[in-house]
């Protein structure tokens, strides 16, 4: 009878502790997305906006029309691109400050947060300076005689994704390093002792331990990047064709509110799906 009353105050305190995230989470963010998710089976209507009823044609239109394909494609693109290439020059990083002794790995790690401490917006405006027209690039190319114009860089792929890289860089990092400090590097070492080469040690032994962290990483750092809204706007202009930035004009700009939840939805959809399908192919591979 004891162990029961123990029990039940257990659970009271655990469910009274849980309470208080559980209403923020339902109230901020579950509400409203099934709001949006009953808006985007409404119809649009040019004089009242939004015409309460149950239609497909949002969705259908998104698949029936070429442009938001490519917007799509674009998206998913420089997700994959994004991701991929911050886990690449993620890893040396992340592996350096995992392993190294000196003691100032805390300065080191601070360094590496301290790009996620500046805003989008300044953060964007430092890329224009770089990349502008008259920017630092082809100031110095133009002076030492390398280029006769100004090459465009601004309102690129590559602009794009090299901003995006820079905000998601830190995440891939850190998270990289969390795993490598937890490797039992004793492993590595006999696999060395009994005749593996260095690369037959990285690739057999040390990658498939650490390969859950770098998986959980790239999952991170791809669904911001699937997300991304302000990078692409900034970078790519307010016609660069990204899902964020398209449903937000959706949105805000042609307060066509069915079609903009459905594009929402389909966003989270895809990256959903895209995540899973990685997952999948990692954890069979590995």
């Amino acid at each position: 009878m004891r162990t029961n009353n123990v029990n039940m105050r257990r659970a009271g305190t655990i469910a009274g502790l849980l309470s208080p995230a559980t209403l923020l989470v339902v109230g901020s963010l579950v509400l409203p997305m099934l709001t949006l998710f009953r808006y985007s089976f409404n119809a649009y209507d040019p004089l009242t906006l939004m015409r309460v009823t149950f239609t497909l044609e949002n969705y259908v239109q998104f698949f029936t029309t070429p442009y938001f394909h490519e917007v799509m494609i674009t998206t998913l693109s420089v997700a994959i691109i994004s991701s991929l290439g911050s886990a690449v020059l993620g890893f040396p990083v992340a592996y350096f400050l995992a392993r190294t002794p000196s003691r100032f790995k805390s300065l080191l790690v601070i360094l590496v947060i301290f790009p996620l401490l500046v805003g989008n917006v300044v953060r964007a405006a430092g890329w224009i300076t770089l990349f502008g027209t008259k920017g630092v690039i082809n100031v110095t190319l133009l002076k030492i005689g390398l280029i006769d114009q100004p090459l465009e860089i601004m309102y690129t792929d590559f602009a794009v994704i090299i901003s995006t890289l820079s905000v998601i860089l830190p995440f891939m990092i850190l998270s990289l390093q969390s795993v490598i400090e937890n490797v039992d590097f004793s492993v590595v070492d006999a696999a060395l002792n009994l005749g593996a080469s260095r690369f037959q040690a990285f690739r057999r032994v040390f990658l498939p331990i650490v390969m859950p962290g770098v998986m959980g990483g790239f999952i991170l750092v791809f669904i911001l990047c699937m997300n991304a809204y302000a990078t692409p706007y900034l970078i790519g202009g307010p016609g660069y064709k990204m899902m964020a930035p398209a449903l937000y004009n959706q949105i805000a700009s042609a307060a066509n509110w069915p079609f903009g939840s459905a594009l929402a939805f389909i966003l989270m959809a895809v990256t959903v799906i895209a995540t899973l399908l990685v997952s999948r192919v990692v954890s069979r591979r590995h």
